[in-house]
């Protein structure tokens, strides 16, 4: 699901709900402009939180072979590739160099951040068939701009591939790997083309049936996604995207790991489609566009391990649609905290074999939200932290001596009327609750059962891809 269609489909559900949700709506609407003076303040501590630096492995420059054939800049660096035997190493010296290049043997070009090759205005920039290439430190700038054809500043296809410690901008799409095998995207900085939308720029790394390949310690701004499709076996650690609409996006792909990465201000931190056994550990997610953004959103996906992650100032947490499809397979959400978002937990209709445990859902206007008036008791929930959970601990063993059983009236009528979100966090609604506890007939049903919620929260996880 693409975030213009996941907008659509909110759109589409509130004219829907619209019809049966009228006649609240008046009522509430009163009840709102009276106690609009006393509306929801800001989460406490919102302001003051701050992301973390660059990892000490983003952009760092690989050193100079001990040997190589050095290339004036200005020369024909395309006679000089095809000139060089299989293996040899060369060498850019600073300065401009023209292209389109294209390698086809078993070579390693490096050169400093200086040397720049730039493109002819057309196709790729770089453009590698062959086994066994390494390209390291030096420049490239633009590209071709034909989006069918892919035009990117280094496209790679072949088996033993490297890309490490390259600054790359003004391309349509930065790095392109199709049909490759032990592929090493690290220690890049991508730059895309921020002041276009966010839909009509390229991807900064894209991996098209690429098998037990590794993207590390990349700095990526201003781009659209990372995608990785029909593309199993892979990892991705420790890299920094901002500034995106995908953080990563993950399609048919099974076996991967997502691990250590920090995402800001994207649209979607990482979404998994269609994709079975996904580790998603250790994470940093946050303020993902207000627009219908999310940290961690997973469509028919089976087998994952989502565990450890922080997920800050989204306005969804984590959003579930239909996962797991399969009936025997179990997805695993262990350790995350999701803070101040506006929905920590969101599943599109009543889920099943899923598992949540020591999660953490602190300054949430809503904590966990089920769409469609449906109901989250198919899930297991054990051990985690609610920050509205009213219980109480006369044992002292950490956990509540009651079970965490949410029933709010306002969240059964809201989660089936999206235009009644316009009042959350109002008096109004706060008021349907009180009635609901003190009138029995109108006693909403529970939304989730955790028989031993924690008192305290657990610390926030730390950014690490050790998990």
């Amino acid at each position: 699901m693409t975030p213009a269609c996941f907008c659509r489909w909110t759109r589409l559900r509130g004219t829907a709900a619209g019809r049966s949700g009228r006649s609240l709506l008046g009522l509430l609407a009163a009840l709102a402009l009276l106690s609009a003076a006393c509306a929801r303040p800001s989460p406490p501590g919102a302001r003051r939180w701050t992301a973390p630096g660059l990892a000490a492995g983003i952009g760092r420059a690989p050193a100079r072979p001990a040997q190589g054939h050095e290339i004036a800049p200005g020369s024909d660096l395309q006679a000089a590739v095809d000139a060089a035997p299989a293996g040899a190493t060369l060498c850019l010296a600073p300065g401009e160099y023209a292209g389109p290049l294209r390698i086809s043997r078993p070579l390693t070009l490096w050169g400093p951040r200086a040397a720049v090759l730039r493109t002819a205005g057309q196709g790729h920039t770089i453009d590698v068939e062959a086994t066994d290439v390494h390209l390291l430190g030096f420049s490239i700038r633009g590209s071709g701009m034909r989006f069918e054809q892919t035009d990117a500043a280094l496209r790679l296809h072949g088996e033993d591939l490297s890309a490490e410690g390259l600054f790359i901008a003004e391309a349509l799409f930065g790095i392109s790997v199709e049909r490759s095998r032990s592929v090493r995207i690290a220690g890049n900085e991508i730059q895309g083309t921020p002041a276009a939308e966010r839909g009509l720029r390229g991807d900064a790394i894209r991996f098209w049936e690429v098998k037990d390949s590794l993207i590390e310690d990349n700095l990526v701004t201003g781009s659209r996604d990372i995608v990785i499709w029909y593309s199993p076996g892979n990892a991705m650690l420790g890299n920094r995207v901002e500034d995106g609409r995908y953080g990563t996006h993950f399609m048919y792909s099974h076996g991967n790991a997502v691990r250590g990465n920090v995402y800001l201000g994207n649209t979607v931190g990482i979404f998994l489609m269609y994709s079975n056994d996904v580790a998603v550990t250790g994470n940093l997610i946050a303020a993902a566009d207000r627009a219908g953004g999310m940290g961690i959103g997973l469509k028919e996906v089976g087998n994952a391990a989502v565990e450890g992650n922080r997920l800050v100032r989204n306005p969804t947490g984590i959003f579930i649609d239909t996962s797991p499809i399969q009936r025997d397979h179990h997805n695993r959400f262990r350790g995350n905290a999701l803070e101040f978002c506006d929905v920590g937990i969101a599943f599109h209709s009543s889920e099943a074999r899923s598992c949540f445990t020591d999660n953490n859902l602190r300054g949430c206007a809503i904590a966990v939200l089920v769409d469609g008036g449906g109901n989250a008791l198919q899930v297991n929930w054990a051990g985690n932290y609610f920050d509205e959970y009213s219980g109480y601990d006369l044992d002292g063993n950490g956990a509540g001596d009651v079970p965490h059983e949410p029933r709010r009236l306002s969240q059964q009528l809201t989660s089936s009327h999206e235009q009644l979100h316009f009042f959350r966090g109002t008096p109004a609604v706060g008021l349907l609750d009180v009635v609901s506890r003190v009138f029995p007939v109108l006693a909403p049903k529970a939304l989730l059962r955790d028989d031993n919620p924690r008192m305290r929260a657990l610390p926030a996880p730390e950014v690490s891809r050790a998990h």
